[in-house]
Parts: structure tokens; C-alpha cells; sequence
């Protein structure tokens, strides 16, 4: 697998994408955060508007899954949908060497890494979408209607209410 480019390079080939296609976000820095509940608290945004993306290897490719940042990825449902009995998430060095990220900084964007994107069904109870953006410093806010129109994920329901809130 060849080294992705560096973060930077993540948040400028979005930017430049969506600006190209015509889309409107707004970019917003501040202090590092590392789970999503932090990420809500300093976007001053409801959990559930967070876009939380997730590499996963379901069978023998690796993917990536969109969530609610309120929600967990329902496996069993995931599994199903993907005809597979194998799925794991992936280690944080698959992550860094798929995407040249660290988790909890890689936006919803599959495409950027050349990994089919799949996305949860209550993500479009938000009319706006947050998420990070190649950086625990650096946030993206933008319609959920013009992330699926770019993005073209899979929609399906594969999240859940999760055991225990982080």
C-alpha cells in the first residue's frame, strides 16, 4: 500500500473539492479534541450532527462507515448488509496508512482514500453535518443534503444506541 499524503494535504484536497463542486462549509479551528463529545462541546453542536467516520475491514476489504457521533456501529447489521461474517475495525496503523490519519481525525469521505463509503441513515435527521478534517484542530460544517449528493455513500441503517456514552 503506498503512504497517503500527509493531513494538510487531506484538508486541502477537500476544501478544494467541495469548493470546485460548488459546495458550501465552513471551516473552523480549535483546541485539539480527541472523542466526539469533545468535538460537540467545542463546535457548539448537538452530538448527533457529528459525522463519525470509521475504517473498517468488512471481509477482505477495508471501507469506510459513516455514523452519528451519538450512535455505535451495529456489527451484526453491518455484517449483513455487507454479506460477510468477518468485520473489524481497523488498527490505528491500517488507519494511518490508509488515510495518513489518525483516528478521530479523518472526514466522511471514503472517496478521498479510495474506500467505498457507507453511511447510516439517521445522519440526515441533521440538516447540517460536523466532522473533522484531517486534523483534531480543524472542523468542517456542512449540509448533510451536499454530503450525499458529493459523497454518493451507501445509505443504510447500520448503527445503534450505544452500551455506554463516551
Amino acid at each position: 500500500m503506498s503512504q497517503p499524503p500527509p493531513s494538510d494535504s487531506v484538508l486541502s484536497r477537500l476544501a478544494a473539492s467541495l469548493g470546485a463542486a460548488g459546495i458550501a462549509f465552513t471551516r473552523t479551528r480549535h483546541r485539539p479534541v480527541y472523542t466526539s463529545a469533545e468535538a460537540a462541546e467545542v463546535r457548539g453542536a448537538s452530538l448527533h450532527s457529528g459525522a463519525k467516520a470509521l475504517i473498517v475491514k468488512g471481509g477482505e476489504d477495508f471501507l469506510m462507515v459513516v455514523i452519528p457521533a451519538d450512535l455505535s456501529l451495529d456489527s451484526h447489521a453491518f455484517r449483513s448488509l455487507l454479506g460477510t461474517k468477518k468485520l473489524r475495525f481497523a488498527s490505528k496503523e491500517e488507519v494511518l496508512e490508509l488515510t495518513g490519519l489518525t483516528p478521530g481525525s479523518i472526514p466522511p469521505f471514503g472517496s478521498l482514500f479510495k474506500l467505498a463509503t457507507y453511511c447510516d441513515e439517521r445522519l440526515a435527521e441533521n440538516e447540517r453535518i460536523n466532522f473533522n478534517a484531517g486534523d483534531h484542530c480543524v472542523s468542517i460544517q456542512m449540509s448533510y443534503a451536499d454530503y450525499v449528493a458529493y459523497e454518493s455513500p451507501r445509505i443504510a441503517k447500520v448503527a445503534k444506541e450505544p452500551s455506554n456514552v463516551e
